[in-house]
């Protein structure tokens, strides 16, 4: 049987943790053909993003429009956008019907909360992206950035969001496009191995909606899922020792495995 069509708009991360290497792994622990437009492609360590090259907006547009020529896809995941120029290159495809309503994950601040995009990305964001967006998943620091209260965020237009990285009590916030608030409960996982941890959440999310779950129920696979992979990986060592470490997207009926010996593995 074929699969769902998912597509995924996002940056490159080489180490395999986040941005469209988390995407595609996700979607096919969730049994879904995955499609993808790069925005960026960039350089990166553990601690540090060394060089950003940002794909031209004309660039974005013909991957788009190349795919939608071809495929319909049921499902679309937006990841991290570097200029305002492709906010409303994707927006406008959507806008027209030829995109479906994405999971929009705001990247907009790095790992230790400081804002790494332009306010005019937040501005296009805000004006003709998040309007259109089926669900909106930020991180603590992306929600503070976009709006101080449940309700300013449920203003932001989509239809859900998903205030994701749950704390010390492993509970996620869920905002109803009415401002109602209700929570998402995971047990807390002890690991440094977080990594694309709300790429994944986000990316699970669509693919559970290309899957035919409503956004409830979507929700909660999504948040069971990062569980699950998070316990999985919680024991790895990869990169510098302190670090932080990616989660892990093996299918889940696959196991441990043969953990055999990894080159990149820290000692």
């Amino acid at each position: 049987m074929t699969p769902p069509l998912v597509l995924t708009v996002g940056a490159h991360d080489p180490l395999g943790g986040a941005g469209i290497a988390a995407d595609l792994a996700t979607f096919a622990a969730f049994g879904v053909h995955g499609l993808v437009a790069i925005t960026a492609v960039t350089a990166q360590r553990f601690d540090s993003v060394d060089r950003v090259a940002a794909t031209e907006p004309d660039m974005m547009a013909a991957q788009l429009d190349a795919i939608s020529a071809d495929c319909r896809p049921v499902a679309m995941k937006v990841g991290l956008l570097f200029d305002a120029a492709q906010v409303e290159v994707v927006a406008a495809r959507i806008a027209d019907g030829r995109l479906p309503r994405p999971v929009v994950d705001p990247v907009m601040v790095d790992g230790r909360g400081r804002r790494f995009v332009p306010p005019d990305v937040e501005a296009a964001c805000r004006a003709h992206l998040f309007p259109q967006a089926e669900a909106l998943t930020p991180n603590r620091a992306e929600a503070a950035l976009l709006g101080s209260t449940p309700a300013a965020l449920a203003g932001l237009g989509p239809e859900v969001v998903v205030v994701t990285g749950g704390g010390a009590d492993g509970v996620d916030v869920v905002i109803s496009a009415d401002g109602t608030t209700a929570e998402l409960a995971g047990a807390w996982i002890d690991t440094s191995n977080v990594r694309g941890s709300g790429c994944t959440f986000a990316a699970a999310l669509t693919a559970a909606r290309a899957r035919g779950r409503d956004l409830s129920d979507a929700t909660r696979e999504a948040k069971r899922f990062v569980s699950d992979r998070l316990r999985d990986s919680a024991g790895w060592r990869i990169g510098p020792p302190g670090g932080v470490g990616p989660v892990s997207h093996r299918c889940p009926d696959l196991g441990s495995g043969d953990q055999g010996t990894s080159a990149q593995s820290s000692p």
